[in-house]
Formats: C-alpha cells, structure tokens, sequence
C-alpha cells in the first residue's frame, strides 16, 4: 500500500502560486513608462517621464476631439519640467471625450491615452445658497458639538462643569480609599 502526502501533491500549485506574482512584476517592469492623464474640471495635464530633452525641447503634447485623427489636428502644447518628468496642461476644455498624445522631440510616441473631460456643476449649484441662521442649541455631546463655534461664555462654564466633576470624583475617591475611623 502506498501512501503520500497531501502537502507533496500540492506542492507544485504552491510553488506556481508563488511564482507567478514575480512573472507578472517582471513583464511590466521592462514596460516604457508611458503617459499619465488626469482631468480636474475643465483641465486636463498629462505627465510621462519617457521624453529627452533635444535642442532645448522636451516635445509635445496634443489633445485631439473625436473628429480629430492626426496629432498635428489637435490642440498642441509644447512639454515643460525637468529629466525626471515633464507634463503639459489644457484649460477651457469643454465636456467630452478626448485623446492626448505625447511626442517627445525625438519623434518618438510617449503614449497616447483617452480621457473623458465630465461637465462641471451648473452655476446655479455653484452658487452659495443663503441659510438662515439656526437658533442657538446647547452643547451636543458626541454628536461633533466641537466643532460648533461656540462663545467664551459657553466655553468657560463648560470648562468650570468638566473641572468641578473632576475635582468632585477625586474627592470621593480618596474619602472612599480612607478606612473607616472609630
């Protein structure tokens, strides 16, 4: 009768389990680093670190609308920063979608990326809404009462209640801890 090890049987799986997270690390460490874009409101940056700089240029970078199928089509914007990253930045870019390619000055393609610009709030959720002021409340202990600007008046008989309660356990504490005297 042979027997074996549950632990032997399952030591090959174990040992791929354990190799393919280091399989998977190592094909997107040689990867070129690419491009990076973001959109907040109405403006979009791209950032790479892929770009040399040559004859004082980093290179471009063009934001094309759907119509658009060429870099030379869109609106182009020269690359700005230092060796260890460079980006470029559009303002006034209206709600859709877009894409960003960045050519460094060697005429190589950093990368190119789709991004959706989203439409901002509409002015009149812009705008402060007038409150009207709430009548004054008392402390609301654990419901975030701190954060309330309270009066010095308030503050001050606060601290007094907090000291007295403090001075009146300790009194009480140590009159308890004291044997009885006959």
């Amino acid at each position: 009768m042979r027997s074996s090890s549950p632990l032997l049987r399952s030591g090959p799986a174990a040992a791929a389990a354990v190799a393919l997270p280091f399989a998977l690390t190592a094909g997107t460490a040689s990867a070129e680093p690419g491009i990076s874009v973001s959109t907040t409101g109405s403006t979009v940056s791209v950032t790479t670190t892929a770009c040399a700089q040559l004859h004082g240029s980093w290179g471009n970078a063009s934001l094309l609308t759907t119509g658009q199928a060429s870099f030379t089509q869109g609106r182009q914007v020269a690359l700005s920063g230092t060796s260890a990253g460079q980006s470029a930045t559009w303002s006034g870019v209206s709600p859709g979608t877009y894409t960003v390619i960045v050519v460094c000055s060697d005429n190589s393609t950093a990368g190119t990326q789709t991004v959706l610009v989203s439409p901002g709030p509409s002015p009149a959720a812009a705008r402060p809404v007038p409150t009207t002021p709430a009548s004054p409340r008392g402390v609301l202990g654990g419901v975030g009462g701190a954060v309330e600007d309270h009066g010095t008046v308030t503050l001050v008989a606060g601290g007094t209640l907090v000291g007295t309660g403090v001075v009146a356990a300790a009194w009480f504490l140590r009159r308890r801890s004291k044997p009885y005297r006959s």
